[in-house]
């Protein structure tokens, strides 16, 4: 179990630095005239995966969830995977990646890389990880609970913003 810990552990450091490239992109767009989006549902997106973690090593942790090879092993190479294609999606958008919905007057809609293959890989990420991660050690609960949680929020309401927000952008230009 020390091993999931330190995973869970990376994921929630990961996140951090997201956070901090996160603010960074968007005082730079905010610089620019940027507009942001959506904003009422970002603070259920924040304690929605923060939760995620703490729910995945308490699910662990007290649930008595045993790591189980057959399951675990290919569970952490889509989580270590989904880390590969959410960077792809961060170096891609590049100032324009952001947690938040801002959208930068002047500045198109990103059709490169993982873009030009998905509308929004980045969730497919999120909801690749949000099962794989605490499948690696038998954290079913919070598999199921989060992914319906998650599905939520992505389809009731980011993705939504997300699409009127880049609409803005296509129609002024």
């Amino acid at each position: 179990m020390i091993w999931f810990l330190i995973l869970i552990l990376a994921t929630g450091v990961e996140r951090i630095l997201e956070m901090v490239i996160s603010r960074r992109n968007a005082a730079w767009g905010f610089a620019r005239g940027g507009v942001e989006y959506g904003r009422g549902h970002y603070p259920f997106m924040v304690v929605l995966h923060t939760g995620f973690l703490l729910a995945t090593l308490a699910e662990v942790f007290f649930g008595d969830r045993p790591f189980i090879p057959w399951l675990g092993w290919p569970m952490l190479v889509v989580a270590l995977a989904c880390q590969a294609l959410r960077y792809w999606c961060i170096v891609t958008l590049g100032r324009q990646w952001n947690t938040r919905v801002i959208v930068v007057p002047g500045l198109g809609r990103v059709v490169s890389g993982p873009y030009r293959l998905l509308s929004h890989p980045n969730y497919v990420v999120v909801i690749a990880e949000g099962i794989a991660l605490p499948l690696v050690h038998t954290a079913w609960i919070t598999a199921i609970a989060f992914t319906a949680l998650n599905a939520v929020l992505l389809f009731g309401f980011r993705i939504p913003v997300e699409e009127r927000a880049i609409a803005t952008l296509e129609s002024s230009s």
